[in-house]
């Protein structure tokens, strides 16, 4: 079972990764994965980005990841 360290990272990391592809609108995956490389696995990267699919807020053309969930106003 994870702990809440772990847990908390996770969400930390998918919200990261929601709210770059919401900043681009849309982006390869390849090239947002090469960014956040360092901070995690490809498994575990592809699992986040599932669940944001899963979730309809992002969905995927091909490579490219599109934010089709809420647009925060300012």
């Amino acid at each position: 079972m994870p702990t809440k360290t772990q847990v908390t990272a996770a969400i930390n990391a998918i919200f990261a990764l929601s709210e770059a592809i919401r900043e681009a609108k849309s982006i390869p995956s390849g090239h947002l994965y090469a960014v956040v490389m360092n901070h995690m696995d490809h498994h575990t990267y592809e699992s986040f980005i599932d669940r944001l699919v899963g979730a309809d807020l992002v969905s995927r053309k091909g490579d490219v990841l599109v934010w089709v969930g809420p647009e925060i106003e300012s």
